[in-house]
């Protein structure tokens, strides 16, 4: 298991990856500013909190740079692993899981870094190889990272347990059968600063955005793949928007979850000595990951 912390804050790539992409070329973000999006209000009320939602266009196009840098100093180093395989003569003796926990939004809609449900966000690559694995397919089954589990004790040649309380299925499984789009991917928010929880539903065309205290979302992916378009107040998506909402209602009751990721935060921050002694950590402490340059200084 081998887990990369780029590309991530602090958007500091190394010199000869970041030198890739030259500023003045970078793109403008996906409903900035100048587009005359208007957030919807739980997002609203994370911008308002958001370090990053007032960069400047200069600051924006070099933060895309240094991010699209680190990107590219990641897929060498996945390079190295590969090529690690080769050298030891496991490569055909390998199965090789290639994913993320979380998207960038990299300034899309005024947001860096993760937080909401949007594509950016919470469409993730992942790349299976190795045996049994049909080469050069593309899988449009939905599928989260709850479906790792299986996937893995598979791989280790032990039971998958049939609790249905454990809903994921093995990748390797789904790369040797037909596609079932219908099939839900389920995901949830409750950290850095949101408003309240936030719960996602994707099956088949839609995605179901579901915030605890606020009017949900429901965009059609195949129509509007940038998610630019909101049909929950259209009445012609009234019957689609009430399905959806009774799929995410199998799976968790909002509210209580909410409530319960609250209490624990709660419970945390006064295990630490309240929240004063918490900032003060905060203030104090690093809590990100070195940037690439200065990892020597640490061995």
């Amino acid at each position: 298991f081998v887990s990369f912390v780029t590309p991530h804050s602090p958007l500091m790539a190394p010199d000869e990856f970041f030198d890739l992409y030259p500023v003045d070329d970078m793109p403008a973000p996906k409903f900035g500013a100048e587009s005359g999006f208007k957030p919807h209000p739980w997002l609203a009320r994370l911008l308002s909190q958001n370090a990053g939602s007032d960069a400047t266009p200069e600051q924006h196009r070099i933060a895309m740079a240094a991010y699209l840098g680190l990107c590219s100093f990641m897929d060498a180093q996945v390079g190295r692993v590969l090529d690690a395989l080769d050298i030891s003569g496991q490569r055909d003796n390998a199965r090789v899981i290639y994913t993320s926990d979380h998207g960038e939004n990299a300034g899309a809609r005024g947001m860096w870094g993760k937080s909401v449900h949007y594509e950016e966000a919470t469409g993730i690559p992942l790349i299976v190889a190795g045996a049994d694995i049909p080469e050069g397919q593309i899988c449009t089954t939905p599928t989260t990272l709850v479906d790792a589990f299986p996937t893995i004790l598979q791989a280790a040649d032990i039971a998958i347990p049939t609790d249905a309380a454990l809903p994921g299925k093995s990748w390797f499984d789904m790369a040797n059968e037909s596609d079932d789009p219908e099939r839900i991917a389920f995901s949830e928010y409750h950290a850095s600063r949101s408003p309240s929880g936030s719960y996602m539903i994707r099956k088949g065309r839609f995605k179901y955005i579901h915030y605890v205290g606020f009017q949900p979302e429901l965009f059609d992916l195949e129509a509007d793949p940038e998610e630019a378009d909101d049909l929950s107040g259209d009445p012609a998506y009234a019957e689609t928007l009430k399905a959806y909402e009774a799929h995410l209602r199998t799976i968790v009751d909002p509210i209580a979850v909410d409530r319960q990721a609250n209490d624990a935060q709660k419970a945390l921050i006064i295990s630490r000595g309240g929240p004063e002694e918490v900032m003060a950590n905060l203030v104090t402490t690093s809590h990100h990951t070195p940037v690439p340059d200065d990892v020597e200084d640490l061995l």
